[in-house]
């Protein structure tokens, strides 16, 4: 069993973190961890190489993260919510796999056909607001053929209590750790 999270959050030590270490405590099997602020991965610069072409022309560390989608069973997308939406360099990070959509949608194949159980945890201090930030998630996570996808897990009010304190959220991530075996 492979699991690959990636992990949208800039803080080492924040509310995102906190909920990842108790997933990975919980998993059965191998699982890599992409940390979008800390990688070497460029977003998507529109060249349209994989118009006409499989994978991508920017060679970076995306390019082990497009292996690991081949091989793993279970993919996480877990996030802090800024602005009601994923953080910026995480759609950097979604933004190149532009490669997928552009081989079904140009080139007629199939690039990933291992099917993926998938799974999304928010987590804000703000509003609420997470629609708009779960679906975009969902619409990467179909790109990388996740289309068995747990309820969204979150935790708001992050500001005033920490997500590993918030016993609803906690119930999820033991939900995700099960929904995964």
């Amino acid at each position: 069993m492979k699991t690959l999270i990636i992990n949208g959050s800039p803080r080492v030590n924040g509310d995102t973190a906190s909920l990842i270490r108790i997933i990975t405590e919980g998993l059965q099997g191998e699982y890599k961890v992409l940390n979008a602020y800390r990688c070497d991965i460029s977003p998507c610069m529109d060249c349209r190489y994989c118009w006409e072409h499989s994978g991508c022309s920017v060679q970076d560390e995306m390019q082990d993260i497009y292996g690991y989608i081949q091989e793993c069973d279970n993919i996480l997308i877990a996030s802090p919510i800024y602005f009601s939406e994923l953080t910026g360099k995480l759609l950097d990070v979604g933004s190149r796999l532009q490669t997928y959509f552009c081989a079904g949608f140009f080139r007629d194949e199939k690039p990933i056909p291992k099917a993926k159980k998938g799974a999304v945890v928010l987590v804000g201090g703000g509003d609420g607001h997470m629609d708009k930030a779960y679906e975009t998630a969902c619409t990467l996570l179909h790109h990388m053929n996740c289309y068995d996808i747990h309820e969204a897990v979150f935790s708001h009010n992050t500001n005033t209590r920490p997500a590993a304190r918030d016993r609803q959220t906690l119930m999820g991530i033991q939900s995700i750790i099960a929904f995964f075996r």
